[in-house]
Protein backbone atom coordinates (compact mmCIF):
# COMPACT_ATOMS: atom_id res chain seq x y z
CA UNK A 1 0.00 0.00 0.00
CA UNK A 2 1.46 3.32 -1.09
CA UNK A 3 1.23 5.57 1.95
CA UNK A 4 2.58 8.46 -0.14
CA UNK A 5 -0.88 8.74 -1.70
CA UNK A 6 -2.13 12.26 -0.93
CA UNK A 7 -5.58 11.06 0.14
CA UNK A 8 -4.11 8.60 2.62
CA UNK A 9 -1.68 11.18 4.01
CA UNK A 10 -4.43 13.74 4.55
CA UNK A 11 -5.18 14.05 8.25
CA UNK A 12 -8.79 13.15 8.87
CA UNK A 13 -10.60 15.09 11.56
CA UNK A 14 -13.93 14.78 13.36
CA UNK A 15 -16.93 16.75 12.12
CA UNK A 16 -17.27 20.32 13.45
CA UNK A 17 -20.32 19.56 15.58
CA UNK A 18 -22.33 16.60 16.84
CA UNK A 19 -25.71 15.86 18.37
CA UNK A 20 -27.08 12.96 20.45
CA UNK A 21 -28.36 10.20 18.20
CA UNK A 22 -31.01 9.14 20.70
CA UNK A 23 -29.70 5.57 20.47
CA UNK A 24 -27.56 4.50 23.41
CA UNK A 25 -25.11 2.25 21.58
CA UNK A 26 -24.71 4.67 18.68
CA UNK A 27 -23.69 7.73 20.70
CA UNK A 28 -23.35 11.15 19.08
CA UNK A 29 -23.59 11.67 15.32
CA UNK A 30 -22.75 14.65 13.09
CA UNK A 31 -25.34 17.36 13.55
CA UNK A 32 -26.58 17.22 9.96
CA UNK A 33 -26.98 13.41 9.87
CA UNK A 34 -30.29 11.69 10.55
CA UNK A 35 -31.06 8.44 12.32
CA UNK A 36 -33.77 6.03 11.24
CA UNK A 37 -34.70 2.34 11.47
CA UNK A 38 -32.93 0.19 8.90
CA UNK A 39 -36.27 -0.96 7.41
CA UNK A 40 -37.20 2.68 6.70
CA UNK A 41 -33.97 3.25 4.79
CA UNK A 42 -33.65 0.03 2.76
CA UNK A 43 -36.01 -2.69 1.56
CA UNK A 44 -35.47 -6.10 3.16
CA UNK A 45 -35.92 -9.39 1.32
CA UNK A 46 -37.85 -7.72 -1.45
CA UNK A 47 -37.97 -10.72 -3.80
CA UNK A 48 -38.13 -14.47 -3.23
CA UNK A 49 -38.50 -17.48 -5.51
CA UNK A 50 -42.03 -18.87 -5.11
CA UNK A 51 -42.68 -22.58 -4.68
CA UNK A 52 -44.29 -22.53 -8.14
CA UNK A 53 -40.90 -21.76 -9.76
CA UNK A 54 -40.22 -24.17 -12.62
CA UNK A 55 -37.88 -26.99 -11.48
CA UNK A 56 -35.58 -26.42 -14.48
CA UNK A 57 -34.88 -22.78 -13.66
CA UNK A 58 -31.15 -22.33 -13.10
CA UNK A 59 -29.45 -19.79 -10.88
CA UNK A 60 -26.25 -19.17 -8.94
CA UNK A 61 -26.52 -19.82 -5.22
CA UNK A 62 -24.70 -18.29 -2.25
CA UNK A 63 -24.81 -20.02 1.12
CA UNK A 64 -23.63 -18.83 4.53
CA UNK A 65 -20.28 -20.61 4.32
CA UNK A 66 -19.50 -18.90 1.00
CA UNK A 67 -19.37 -15.40 2.46
CA UNK A 68 -16.92 -13.61 4.76
CA UNK A 69 -16.96 -9.98 5.86
CA UNK A 70 -16.79 -8.16 2.54
CA UNK A 71 -15.31 -11.19 0.76
CA UNK A 72 -16.39 -14.38 -0.96
CA UNK A 73 -14.81 -17.53 0.40
CA UNK A 74 -16.32 -19.63 -2.37
CA UNK A 75 -17.83 -18.79 -5.72
CA UNK A 76 -21.62 -19.16 -6.11
CA UNK A 77 -22.77 -22.64 -7.13
CA UNK A 78 -24.92 -23.13 -10.21
CA UNK A 79 -28.07 -25.07 -9.31
CA UNK A 80 -31.51 -25.93 -10.64
CA UNK A 81 -34.54 -24.98 -8.55
CA UNK A 82 -35.82 -28.55 -8.50
CA UNK A 83 -32.66 -29.89 -6.85
CA UNK A 84 -31.64 -26.80 -4.84
CA UNK A 85 -31.89 -26.71 -1.03
CA UNK A 86 -35.21 -25.42 0.31
CA UNK A 87 -33.40 -22.39 1.74
CA UNK A 88 -32.26 -21.24 -1.74
CA UNK A 89 -35.05 -18.68 -2.14
CA UNK A 90 -33.95 -15.04 -1.74
CA UNK A 91 -33.29 -13.24 -5.03
CA UNK A 92 -30.28 -10.91 -5.04
CA UNK A 93 -29.72 -8.06 -7.47
CA UNK A 94 -26.61 -6.06 -8.25
CA UNK A 95 -26.26 -3.30 -5.67
CA UNK A 96 -27.83 -5.34 -2.86
CA UNK A 97 -26.04 -6.16 0.38
CA UNK A 98 -26.56 -9.55 2.01
CA UNK A 99 -26.21 -9.89 5.79
CA UNK A 100 -26.12 -13.22 7.62
CA UNK A 101 -28.92 -13.56 10.16
CA UNK A 102 -27.81 -17.00 11.40
CA UNK A 103 -24.43 -17.90 12.83
CA UNK A 104 -24.12 -14.14 13.14
CA UNK A 105 -20.77 -14.38 14.90
CA UNK A 106 -19.31 -15.13 11.44
CA UNK A 107 -20.16 -11.55 10.37
CA UNK A 108 -20.93 -12.67 6.82
CA UNK A 109 -21.76 -9.47 4.92
CA UNK A 110 -21.23 -8.95 1.19
CA UNK A 111 -21.93 -6.24 -1.40
CA UNK A 112 -23.15 -7.78 -4.63
CA UNK A 113 -21.48 -6.45 -7.75
CA UNK A 114 -19.83 -8.18 -10.66
CA UNK A 115 -21.43 -11.55 -9.85
CA UNK A 116 -23.43 -13.65 -12.32
CA UNK A 117 -27.03 -12.74 -13.05
CA UNK A 118 -29.78 -14.92 -11.60
CA UNK A 119 -28.25 -14.90 -8.13
CA UNK A 120 -30.08 -16.43 -5.18
CA UNK A 121 -28.95 -16.59 -1.57
CA UNK A 122 -29.92 -18.64 1.45
CA UNK A 123 -32.79 -17.63 3.69
CA UNK A 124 -30.07 -17.41 6.32
CA UNK A 125 -29.28 -13.99 4.80
CA UNK A 126 -31.23 -10.75 4.88
CA UNK A 127 -31.10 -9.01 1.50
CA UNK A 128 -30.82 -5.22 1.85
CA UNK A 129 -31.95 -3.33 -1.26
CA UNK A 130 -31.28 0.44 -1.27
CA UNK A 131 -34.24 2.78 -1.57
CA UNK A 132 -34.09 6.35 -2.86
CA UNK A 133 -31.66 8.30 -0.73
CA UNK A 134 -29.46 5.28 0.01
CA UNK A 135 -26.20 4.86 -1.91
CA UNK A 136 -25.84 1.08 -2.52
CA UNK A 137 -22.16 0.80 -1.58
CA UNK A 138 -22.66 3.00 1.49
CA UNK A 139 -25.28 0.53 2.73
CA UNK A 140 -22.67 -2.20 2.40
CA UNK A 141 -19.92 -0.29 4.18
CA UNK A 142 -22.27 0.47 7.06
CA UNK A 143 -23.43 -3.18 7.29
CA UNK A 144 -19.78 -4.36 7.35
CA UNK A 145 -18.75 -1.96 10.10
CA UNK A 146 -18.03 -3.29 13.57
CA UNK A 147 -20.69 -1.01 15.04
CA UNK A 148 -23.31 -2.81 12.95
CA UNK A 149 -22.04 -6.40 13.03
CA UNK A 150 -21.35 -6.27 16.76
CA UNK A 151 -24.91 -5.10 17.33
CA UNK A 152 -26.27 -7.92 15.19
CA UNK A 153 -24.25 -10.45 17.17
CA UNK A 154 -25.24 -8.97 20.52
CA UNK A 155 -28.95 -9.10 19.64
CA UNK A 156 -28.85 -12.67 18.31
CA UNK A 157 -30.53 -15.46 20.26
CA UNK A 158 -29.91 -19.18 20.46
CA UNK A 159 -27.07 -21.34 21.71
CA UNK A 160 -26.29 -23.75 18.88
CA UNK A 161 -26.82 -21.38 15.95
CA UNK A 162 -27.40 -17.86 17.19
CA UNK A 163 -29.57 -15.82 14.87
CA UNK A 164 -31.49 -12.59 14.66
CA UNK A 165 -35.08 -12.15 13.48
CA UNK A 166 -35.71 -10.03 10.40
CA UNK A 167 -38.03 -7.77 12.41
CA UNK A 168 -35.34 -7.18 15.02
CA UNK A 169 -32.72 -6.41 12.37
CA UNK A 170 -35.08 -4.04 10.60
CA UNK A 171 -35.67 -2.11 13.82
CA UNK A 172 -31.97 -1.22 14.20
CA UNK A 173 -31.41 2.51 14.00
CA UNK A 174 -28.61 3.59 11.67
CA UNK A 175 -26.93 6.96 11.16
CA UNK A 176 -27.58 8.29 7.67
CA UNK A 177 -25.69 11.22 6.11
CA UNK A 178 -27.18 13.17 3.19
CA UNK A 179 -27.00 11.29 -0.11
CA UNK A 180 -24.16 13.41 -1.62
CA UNK A 181 -22.12 12.76 1.50
CA UNK A 182 -22.81 9.02 1.29
CA UNK A 183 -21.38 9.14 -2.22
CA UNK A 184 -18.30 11.04 -1.01
CA UNK A 185 -17.75 8.47 1.75
CA UNK A 186 -18.03 5.63 -0.76
CA UNK A 187 -15.57 7.38 -3.09
CA UNK A 188 -13.03 7.76 -0.30
CA UNK A 189 -13.42 4.27 1.17
CA UNK A 190 -13.31 2.66 -2.29
CA UNK A 191 -10.09 4.55 -3.01
CA UNK A 192 -8.45 3.31 0.18
CA UNK A 193 -9.92 -0.17 -0.16
CA UNK A 194 -8.52 -0.65 -3.68
CA UNK A 195 -5.04 0.15 -2.44
CA UNK A 196 -5.35 -2.09 0.57
CA UNK A 197 -6.64 -4.98 -1.55
CA UNK A 198 -3.80 -4.52 -4.03
CA UNK A 199 -1.32 -4.57 -1.15
CA UNK A 200 -2.89 -7.71 0.35
CA UNK A 201 -2.96 -9.53 -3.00
CA UNK A 202 0.74 -8.82 -3.48
CA UNK A 203 1.48 -10.18 -0.01
CA UNK A 204 -0.70 -13.25 -0.61
CA UNK A 205 1.17 -14.00 -3.82
CA UNK A 206 4.46 -13.73 -1.94
CA UNK A 207 3.16 -16.12 0.74
CA UNK A 208 2.05 -18.54 -1.99
CA UNK A 209 5.53 -18.38 -3.58
CA UNK A 210 7.23 -19.06 -0.24
CA UNK A 211 4.90 -21.97 0.41
CA UNK A 212 5.65 -23.40 -3.03
CA UNK A 213 9.36 -23.24 -2.22
CA UNK A 214 8.71 -24.96 1.11
CA UNK A 215 6.61 -27.69 -0.48
CA UNK A 216 9.24 -28.34 -3.14
CA UNK A 217 11.86 -28.90 -0.44
CA UNK A 218 9.59 -31.13 1.62
CA UNK A 219 8.36 -33.08 -1.42
CA UNK A 220 11.86 -34.05 -2.55
CA UNK A 221 12.87 -35.17 0.92
CA UNK A 222 9.81 -37.16 2.04
CA UNK A 223 9.44 -38.95 -1.31
CA UNK A 224 13.08 -40.01 -1.43
CA UNK A 225 14.18 -37.87 -4.37
CA UNK A 226 17.08 -36.56 -2.29
CA UNK A 227 19.23 -38.05 0.45
CA UNK A 228 19.28 -35.33 3.12
CA UNK A 229 22.62 -36.62 4.43
CA UNK A 230 24.42 -35.89 1.16
CA UNK A 231 22.13 -33.42 -0.60
CA UNK A 232 22.13 -35.75 -3.62
CA UNK A 233 19.85 -38.57 -4.86
CA UNK A 234 20.21 -41.91 -3.09
CA UNK A 235 22.81 -44.22 -4.68
CA UNK A 236 20.31 -47.00 -5.43
CA UNK A 237 16.59 -47.03 -6.29
CA UNK A 238 14.07 -49.82 -6.93
CA UNK A 239 10.64 -49.99 -8.61
CA UNK A 240 7.88 -49.38 -6.08
CA UNK A 241 5.49 -51.61 -8.03
CA UNK A 242 3.07 -48.70 -8.22
CA UNK A 243 3.13 -46.83 -11.57
CA UNK A 244 2.18 -43.41 -10.14
CA UNK A 245 4.67 -43.76 -7.26
CA UNK A 246 7.61 -44.70 -9.48
CA UNK A 247 11.02 -45.70 -8.15
CA UNK A 248 11.88 -45.36 -4.46
CA UNK A 249 15.14 -45.60 -2.51
CA UNK A 250 16.27 -49.22 -2.42
CA UNK A 251 16.18 -49.51 1.38
CA UNK A 252 12.73 -47.89 1.78
CA UNK A 253 9.80 -50.22 2.44
CA UNK A 254 6.59 -50.00 0.38
CA UNK A 255 3.48 -50.69 2.45
CA UNK A 256 -0.24 -50.04 2.34
CA UNK A 257 -1.61 -47.54 4.84
CA UNK A 258 -3.93 -50.18 6.29
CA UNK A 259 -0.85 -51.90 7.72
CA UNK A 260 0.33 -48.65 9.31
CA UNK A 261 -2.84 -46.92 10.55
CA UNK A 262 -5.70 -47.98 12.80
CA UNK A 263 -9.03 -46.06 12.65
CA UNK A 264 -10.11 -44.44 15.93
CA UNK A 265 -13.61 -43.15 16.68
CA UNK A 266 -13.99 -41.68 20.16
CA UNK A 267 -16.71 -39.04 20.57
CA UNK A 268 -17.04 -36.11 22.94
CA UNK A 269 -19.81 -36.46 25.49
CA UNK A 270 -19.53 -32.87 26.77
CA UNK A 271 -18.54 -30.76 23.77
CA UNK A 272 -16.31 -28.69 26.05
CA UNK A 273 -13.01 -29.57 24.38
CA UNK A 274 -11.42 -27.04 22.04
CA UNK A 275 -12.19 -27.38 18.35
CA UNK A 276 -9.22 -27.97 16.04
CA UNK A 277 -8.98 -26.79 12.47
CA UNK A 278 -6.30 -26.59 9.84
CA UNK A 279 -5.11 -24.23 7.14
CA UNK A 280 -5.54 -25.39 3.58
CA UNK A 281 -2.46 -26.96 1.96
CA UNK A 282 -0.23 -26.47 5.00
CA UNK A 283 -1.58 -28.99 7.50
CA UNK A 284 -1.23 -26.47 10.31
CA UNK A 285 -3.38 -27.15 13.37
CA UNK A 286 -5.00 -24.06 14.87
CA UNK A 287 -7.69 -23.33 17.41
CA UNK A 288 -11.09 -22.22 16.14
CA UNK A 289 -11.94 -18.78 17.51
CA UNK A 290 -15.69 -19.20 17.31
CA UNK A 291 -16.25 -22.63 18.80
CA UNK A 292 -13.90 -22.10 21.72
CA UNK A 293 -16.68 -19.91 23.13
CA UNK A 294 -18.87 -21.48 25.84
CA UNK A 295 -22.00 -20.29 24.00
CA UNK A 296 -21.28 -22.65 21.12
CA UNK A 297 -19.79 -25.51 23.12
CA UNK A 298 -22.99 -27.55 23.22
CA UNK A 299 -22.91 -28.00 19.45
CA UNK A 300 -19.69 -30.02 19.71
CA UNK A 301 -21.22 -33.00 21.52
CA UNK A 302 -20.62 -36.04 19.30
CA UNK A 303 -17.59 -34.54 17.57
CA UNK A 304 -14.54 -36.79 17.36
CA UNK A 305 -11.75 -36.58 19.91
CA UNK A 306 -8.27 -36.24 18.39
CA UNK A 307 -5.15 -36.64 20.51
CA UNK A 308 -1.66 -35.28 20.01
CA UNK A 309 0.24 -37.42 17.51
CA UNK A 310 -2.82 -38.87 15.78
CA UNK A 311 -3.38 -38.44 12.05
CA UNK A 312 -6.59 -36.67 11.03
CA UNK A 313 -8.00 -36.59 7.50
CA UNK A 314 -10.72 -34.31 6.17
CA UNK A 315 -12.26 -36.84 3.81
CA UNK A 316 -13.94 -34.13 1.75
CA UNK A 317 -10.66 -32.19 1.33
CA UNK A 318 -7.94 -34.85 1.29
CA UNK A 319 -7.33 -34.04 -2.38
CA UNK A 320 -6.47 -30.50 -1.24
CA UNK A 321 -3.88 -31.66 1.26
CA UNK A 322 -6.00 -31.56 4.42
CA UNK A 323 -4.24 -34.41 6.15
CA UNK A 324 -2.36 -33.59 9.30
CA UNK A 325 -0.74 -34.84 12.46
CA UNK A 326 -2.30 -33.22 15.51
CA UNK A 327 -0.02 -31.24 17.79
CA UNK A 328 -2.89 -30.51 20.18
CA UNK A 329 -5.69 -32.40 21.89
CA UNK A 330 -9.15 -31.35 20.76
CA UNK A 331 -12.18 -32.05 18.59
CA UNK A 332 -12.68 -32.49 14.86
CA UNK A 333 -15.77 -32.95 12.71
CA UNK A 334 -17.57 -36.32 12.87
CA UNK A 335 -16.96 -36.44 9.11
CA UNK A 336 -13.19 -36.51 9.58
CA UNK A 337 -11.19 -39.72 9.94
CA UNK A 338 -8.86 -40.16 12.91
CA UNK A 339 -6.03 -42.74 12.99
CA UNK A 340 -3.46 -44.12 15.41
CA UNK A 341 -0.24 -45.64 14.08
CA UNK A 342 0.03 -49.42 14.29
CA UNK A 343 3.83 -49.61 14.01
CA UNK A 344 6.81 -47.40 14.93
CA UNK A 345 6.24 -44.46 12.61
CA UNK A 346 6.63 -40.71 12.78
CA UNK A 347 3.11 -39.39 12.02
CA UNK A 348 4.54 -36.00 11.01
CA UNK A 349 6.61 -37.70 8.31
CA UNK A 350 3.65 -39.70 7.02
CA UNK A 351 1.21 -36.78 7.00
CA UNK A 352 3.80 -34.63 5.22
CA UNK A 353 4.23 -37.30 2.57
CA UNK A 354 0.47 -37.63 2.07
CA UNK A 355 0.16 -33.86 1.48
CA UNK A 356 2.62 -33.85 -1.42
CA UNK A 357 1.34 -33.27 -4.99
CA UNK A 358 1.96 -36.95 -5.84
CA UNK A 359 -0.53 -38.13 -3.24
CA UNK A 360 -3.01 -35.31 -3.74
CA UNK A 361 -3.21 -36.29 -7.43
CA UNK A 362 -3.74 -39.92 -6.44
CA UNK A 363 -6.49 -39.01 -3.96
CA UNK A 364 -8.32 -37.05 -6.66
CA UNK A 365 -8.27 -40.15 -8.87
CA UNK A 366 -9.74 -42.49 -6.26
CA UNK A 367 -12.12 -40.07 -4.52
CA UNK A 368 -15.86 -40.31 -5.15
CA UNK A 369 -18.37 -37.52 -5.69
CA UNK A 370 -19.60 -34.79 -8.00
CA UNK A 371 -16.56 -32.55 -7.81
CA UNK A 372 -13.90 -32.13 -10.44
CA UNK A 373 -10.32 -30.90 -10.39
CA UNK A 374 -9.49 -29.67 -6.89
CA UNK A 375 -13.13 -29.38 -5.84
CA UNK A 376 -13.86 -29.96 -2.18
CA UNK A 377 -16.88 -32.13 -3.02
CA UNK A 378 -14.85 -35.26 -3.64
CA UNK A 379 -15.08 -37.74 -0.78
CA UNK A 380 -12.08 -39.94 -0.04
CA UNK A 381 -13.47 -43.02 1.67
CA UNK A 382 -11.40 -44.78 4.30
CA UNK A 383 -11.04 -47.98 2.28
CA UNK A 384 -9.44 -46.09 -0.61
CA UNK A 385 -7.26 -44.10 1.76
CA UNK A 386 -6.07 -47.18 3.65
CA UNK A 387 -5.34 -49.03 0.40
CA UNK A 388 -2.89 -46.28 -0.60
CA UNK A 389 0.76 -47.43 -0.86
CA UNK A 390 3.54 -45.42 0.77
CA UNK A 391 7.32 -45.78 0.78
CA UNK A 392 8.99 -45.28 4.15
CA UNK A 393 12.52 -45.36 5.55
CA UNK A 394 13.21 -46.55 9.07
CA UNK A 395 12.07 -44.36 11.99
CA UNK A 396 15.51 -42.83 12.56
CA UNK A 397 15.78 -41.70 8.95
CA UNK A 398 12.22 -40.34 9.00
CA UNK A 399 13.12 -38.11 11.93
CA UNK A 400 16.39 -37.08 10.30
CA UNK A 401 14.47 -36.05 7.17
CA UNK A 402 12.02 -34.04 9.27
CA UNK A 403 14.84 -32.21 11.06
CA UNK A 404 16.41 -31.40 7.70
CA UNK A 405 13.19 -30.08 6.13
CA UNK A 406 12.38 -27.97 9.19
CA UNK A 407 15.84 -26.42 9.12
CA UNK A 408 15.61 -25.73 5.37
CA UNK A 409 12.14 -24.18 5.62
CA UNK A 410 12.59 -22.23 8.87
CA UNK A 411 13.49 -18.97 7.12
CA UNK A 412 10.45 -19.20 4.87
CA UNK A 413 8.25 -19.87 7.92
CA UNK A 414 9.58 -16.74 9.61
CA UNK A 415 9.02 -14.66 6.47
CA UNK A 416 5.49 -16.00 6.06
CA UNK A 417 4.68 -15.17 9.68
CA UNK A 418 5.98 -11.63 9.27
CA UNK A 419 3.98 -11.09 6.08
CA UNK A 420 0.82 -12.48 7.66
CA UNK A 421 1.20 -10.05 10.56
CA UNK A 422 1.66 -7.16 8.12
CA UNK A 423 -1.53 -8.17 6.30
CA UNK A 424 -3.42 -8.45 9.59
CA UNK A 425 -2.34 -4.94 10.62
CA UNK A 426 -3.55 -3.51 7.31
CA UNK A 427 -6.87 -5.36 7.58
CA UNK A 428 -7.35 -4.02 11.10
CA UNK A 429 -6.62 -0.50 9.84
CA UNK A 430 -9.27 -0.90 7.14
CA UNK A 431 -11.81 -2.22 9.66
CA UNK A 432 -11.24 0.69 12.06
CA UNK A 433 -11.32 3.24 9.24
CA UNK A 434 -14.64 1.99 7.85
CA UNK A 435 -16.19 1.95 11.32
CA UNK A 436 -15.01 5.48 12.12
CA UNK A 437 -16.17 6.90 8.79
CA UNK A 438 -19.66 5.37 8.58
CA UNK A 439 -20.44 6.28 12.20
CA UNK A 440 -19.38 9.89 11.67
CA UNK A 441 -16.29 9.82 13.85
CA UNK A 442 -14.14 11.02 10.94
CA UNK A 443 -14.98 13.54 8.20
CA UNK A 444 -13.70 12.42 4.78
CA UNK A 445 -15.48 15.01 2.62
CA UNK A 446 -12.33 17.04 1.93
CA UNK A 447 -10.25 13.94 1.29
CA UNK A 448 -12.86 12.59 -1.15
CA UNK A 449 -13.00 15.91 -3.01
CA UNK A 450 -9.20 15.89 -3.44
CA UNK A 451 -8.98 12.39 -4.88
CA UNK A 452 -7.63 12.10 -8.41
CA UNK A 453 -9.82 10.71 -11.16
CA UNK A 454 -9.08 7.03 -11.52
CA UNK A 455 -9.62 4.59 -14.34
CA UNK A 456 -11.84 1.80 -13.07
CA UNK A 457 -10.01 -1.50 -13.10
CA UNK A 458 -11.47 -4.97 -12.79
CA UNK A 459 -10.95 -5.72 -9.13
CA UNK A 460 -9.97 -9.20 -8.05
CA UNK A 461 -11.81 -10.25 -4.89
CA UNK A 462 -9.66 -10.52 -1.83
CA UNK A 463 -9.62 -14.05 -0.50
CA UNK A 464 -8.76 -14.47 3.13
CA UNK A 465 -6.43 -17.31 4.04
CA UNK A 466 -8.74 -20.28 4.19
CA UNK A 467 -9.06 -22.21 7.38
CA UNK A 468 -11.12 -25.37 7.44
CA UNK A 469 -13.33 -26.00 10.45
CA UNK A 470 -16.12 -28.52 10.79
CA UNK A 471 -18.63 -25.71 11.12
CA UNK A 472 -17.61 -24.25 7.77
CA UNK A 473 -18.96 -27.46 6.25
CA UNK A 474 -22.28 -27.35 8.11
CA UNK A 475 -24.26 -25.95 5.22
CA UNK A 476 -27.51 -27.53 6.34
CA UNK A 477 -27.16 -26.36 9.92
CA UNK A 478 -27.93 -22.74 9.14
CA UNK A 479 -31.58 -23.72 9.42
CA UNK A 480 -31.18 -26.40 12.03
CA UNK A 481 -30.61 -29.36 9.70
CA UNK A 482 -28.02 -32.09 9.95
CA UNK A 483 -24.31 -31.87 9.29
CA UNK A 484 -23.34 -31.64 5.65
CA UNK A 485 -19.67 -32.23 5.01
CA UNK A 486 -19.61 -30.36 1.72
Amino acid sequence: MDLRDSALKLLLRPYPSYKPSGVQWMGDVPVHWSTRPLKRWVAMNAEVLPETTTPDREFHYLEIGSVGTGTLVQKPKRLRFGTAPSRARRVVRRGDTIVSTVRTYLKAVYFVEGLPEELVCSTGFAVLTPRNGAAPKYVSYLAQSNAFTDRVTADSVGVAYPGIAETRLGSFHVAVPPFPEQSAIVRYLDHVDRRIRKYIRAKQKLIALLNEQKQAIIHRAVTGQIDVRTGKPYPMYKPSGVPWLGDVPEHWEVRRLKTLLRPVDVRSTTGTEVLLSLRRDHGVVVYSEHFARPAQAATLVGFKLARTGQIVVNRMQANNGLIFCTQLDGLVSPDYSVFDTRTPLDPDFLSGQLRTPTYRTHFRRVAKGLGTGTSGFLRLYDDELLNTPVALPQMGEQQEILRWTRARTATADIQIGQIQRQVEVVREYRTRLVADVVTGKLDVREAAANLPEEIEEADEPEVAEETETPDDQAEDREEGGGVNDA
